[in-house]
């Protein structure tokens, strides 16, 4: 089977390093356009082997870029095109038909409540994305919650498939050697008790809860932002404002790819923190929660369909807050008191394992080929 991937982006982002995970673990021919941004994910891709297309898209409005993408599917002779991000799925499915493919399926990685992607849920959105979702076979959501939203936004039952976003265990071992190394790299004190927030640095993560939260915890406590975006020097004034600029720490954006070389990766990172904290007030999976379950760290969360879909044994030590810096305040003192535990990974990071997640998408490109629902 040969199949392309069509993607709105490949900056570092959760859906992006997503797909690349997918890729390297599907038993098939992939191949991968992006409509934007051929960034560090792109750089990934191609190290893993995998042919990257840049399509050059202008933006939401580029209709060139139609005719160009059909023209990209239908000289690749695809059976199948696999769309992901919400301006890639719209145009993404057009141009599979245009192109003869009728096998085409979409994974909806980021909607939520009142937003996908940081755009506003509006009628004219939902009315395109509609439409468009006629055009393929299945549309994957990457938890139950997201299955529930789609359905309630009009599209049909039978048409949606749960296929959870999957991560490689393995990578996120906690490493004693590599902890300590790596903290010496960040210039951390020996004794630094390290909150983490992984995620892009935009308003909807709410990393001002934690900039709040940490101005009324003790001073060896610390905060990691890994992660870029548009709030980062927002989020540099606030920690000023609240004079704990010099106990905050931006990464910028940090890959978490087999192929990246070992040093202040997202594993890395993750094995340097004492603990993970998660303010988003609306996730579609929460991916960063389950990448720290499997680093062995305690999780503190206000959304993570993910976890929530889990039976509570299942994440001994994730815990939801109610999601103000006071929530996060108390309960990070709990967590600190109640002292280090080992950290080995619970079994909701092994639920959510890529083969599991890769296995169950062929199952939907199977049937999608063949022209029947995969339930």
């Amino acid at each position: 089977m040969r199949a392309l991937h069509v993607i709105t982006g490949l900056g570092i982002g959760g859906a992006e390093q997503q797909l690349r995970l997918l890729v390297r673990h599907l038993p098939v021919d992939c191949d991968v356009v992006t409509l934007t941004n051929p960034g560090a994910v792109a750089d990934g891709l191609s190290a893993d082997g995998v042919r990257v297309t840049h399509l050059g898209m202008a933006g939401n409005r580029d209709l060139g870029a139609l005719p160009r993408l059909a023209g990209l599917i239908r000289a690749g002779r695809y059976d199948l095109v696999h769309t992901h991000l919400y301006r890639a799925c719209v145009y993404g499915r057009v141009a599979a038909r245009l192109a003869g493919v009728r096998a085409v399926v979409a994974t909806e990685h980021s909607l939520g409540d009142s937003q996908m992607e940081g755009r506003r849920l509006t009628a004219g959105v939902r009315n395109l994305y509609l439409a468009s979702e006629r055009l393929g076979r299945a549309t994957v959501a990457v938890s139950p919650t997201v299955a529930d939203r789609l359905r309630r936004w009009g599209v049909p039952g039978p048409r949606i498939e749960v296929v959870p976003n999957g991560i490689d265990v393995a990578r996120f071992r906690f490493d004693p050697a590599l902890r300590e190394s790596t903290r010496r790299r960040l210039g951390l004190p020996a004794g630094a008790y390290v909150v983490g927030g992984v995620g892009r640095l935009t308003a909807g993560k709410r990393f001002e809860v934690l900039i709040r939260a940490l101005a009324e915890l003790p001073e060896d406590v610390w905060l990691l932002l890994v992660g870029g975006g548009p709030q980062e020097n927002v989020l540099r004034r606030a920690a000023q404002d609240r004079g704990v600029a010099d106990r905050v720490l931006f990464t910028g954006e940090r890959p978490n790819g087999p192929a990246d070389p070992p040093g202040l990766d997202l594993p890395s990172l993750m094995g340097a923190m004492d603990a993970l904290a998660s303010p988003s007030a609306e996730e579609a999976f929460g991916l960063a929660v389950v990448e720290a379950l499997a680093a062995g760290l305690p999780v503190l969360y206000v959304s993570c369909p993910a976890v929530d879909d889990l039976p509570p044994a299942a994440a001994p030590y994730a815990r939801r807050v109610q999601g103000g810096a006071d929530s996060f305040v108390r309960a990070l003192r709990q967590v600190r008191a109640q002292g280090p535990r080992p950290r080995s990974a619970p079994d909701a990071a092994h639920h959510y394992g890529i083969a599991r997640s890769a296995d169950r998408l062929m199952d939907i490109y199977t049937a999608a080929t063949l022209g029947v629902s995969s339930a």
